[in-house]
């Protein structure tokens, strides 16, 4: 099958399949680009309320390169891999104080700090028409399929061969390379699935090569992934006043930098945590009661966190530390709360709906 055929097949099931989504309403470079970054490591489905509220509270790039880096964290909280919210916010800033408009090529988006090749091609084709190929995850996947390619995708000749095709099938759009773009992606989300692809409702089936070779299942060949980090820990959640306290993790790590989170150890006995926290935070701890057991991820580590209510008794200490303070309920809606924080409010209304609000 040509490359204009497979085009004009991949844009017809396009056309008549695609999910409407969000993003997809508009070719505004701003959306766009907001909607790729989020769609970086983030499933369509799960980005989709953050894409509308982030939107909603900063509607173009200059009220985003006029925030603070708390409120942009704050905005994005939840979604995860806070870098790339910094990046976003970043670039923005660039932007804005350069003052020269939207770039137009992916080579001229890679100039912006923290922009990808992936991130650059995307929205220079999808708001610009340029005839650039977006490669991510999933068309890695649905292009290794159909060249039939058995090779690890992680090897640079396998790379430059994906995006070889990719750069055909995008050059054979007829003015709409965004389109050919999208359309990959949605096929690789919705039909040419890691497991158990649905071959039969494909366009490109025809001229499949994993699936002539009955390999369809087996491709791509990809590295073994090594086995994620382990780790049980036990979570302080404590009130004073109806205020809860939080502790903010230091700006230079590598994980969650600069987010906010619930006091916690390695789990143990509680007064051996009980302990632990009073070395990590100061004060004298108590751990009242237990409240729920969290199971959550983050990068390669898996967590099991036990979360207990815990009263804190300290005569300066962490509660008045820069880097943490007890915060009421519109201030927690404003912050930039890790993941893991949110989830365990979310466990403690549910355990104690009447103390918990």
């Amino acid at each position: 099958m040509s490359r204009t055929a497979a085009a004009a097949r991949l844009l017809a099931w396009y056309d008549a399949n695609a999910r409407q989504l969000p993003w997809r309403r508009s070719a505004d470079p701003y959306a766009v680009w907001v909607s790729e970054v989020m769609l970086q490591q983030t499933r369509a489905e799960t980005a989709g309320p953050y894409y509308q509220r982030f939107l909603e509270r900063f509607p173009d790039v200059e009220s985003l390169a006029a925030a603070d880096e708390e409120q942009v964290l704050a905005a994005w909280s939840g979604l995860g891999y806070y870098q790339r919210a910094r990046r976003l916010h970043a670039a923005a800033r660039t932007l804005v104080a350069a003052g020269a408009g939207w770039p137009h090529t992916a080579a001229e988006w890679l100039r912006l700090p923290g922009v990808g090749r992936y991130t650059a091609a995307a929205v220079a084709s999808i708001a610009f028409g340029e005839a650039v190929p977006a490669v991510d995850g999933n068309v890695v996947r649905v292009v290794t399929r159909l060249l039939g390619e058995r090779r690890e995708v992680h090897r640079a000749a396998v790379a430059r061969r994906i995006e070889t095709y990719a750069a055909e099938l995008v050059g054979g759009a007829e003015g709409r390379p965004g389109d050919v773009n999208q359309a990959l992606m949605e096929l690789g989300a919705t039909v040419c699935l890691p497991r158990r692809p649905r071959c039969p409702s494909c366009p490109l089936a025809a001229g499949c090569g994993a699936l002539a070779a009955g390999l369809e299942q087996r491709l791509p060949s990809r590295r073994r992934s090594p086995e994620p980090r382990r780790e049980r820990r036990i979570a302080a959640l404590a009130r004073q006043g109806g205020r809860l306290l939080l502790v903010r993790r230091p700006p230079t790590e590598q994980l969650l930098a600069g987010l906010w989170e619930l006091p916690w150890v390695a789990a143990g006995e509680p007064a051996e945590a009980e302990r632990a926290l009073a070395a990590r935070y100061g004060g004298r701890w108590r751990l009242a009661a237990p409240l729920a057991t969290l199971r959550h991820a983050i990068t390669n580590r898996r967590l099991e966190v036990e979360l207990w209510r815990a009263e804190l008794r300290a005569a300066g200490g962490v509660a008045e530390s820069a880097e943490a303070g007890w915060f009421g309920d519109t201030a927690l809606s404003e912050m930039p709360l890790a993941g893991l924080a949110r989830k365990a409010l979310a466990a403690a209304r549910r355990a104690r709906p009447d103390e918990d609000r």
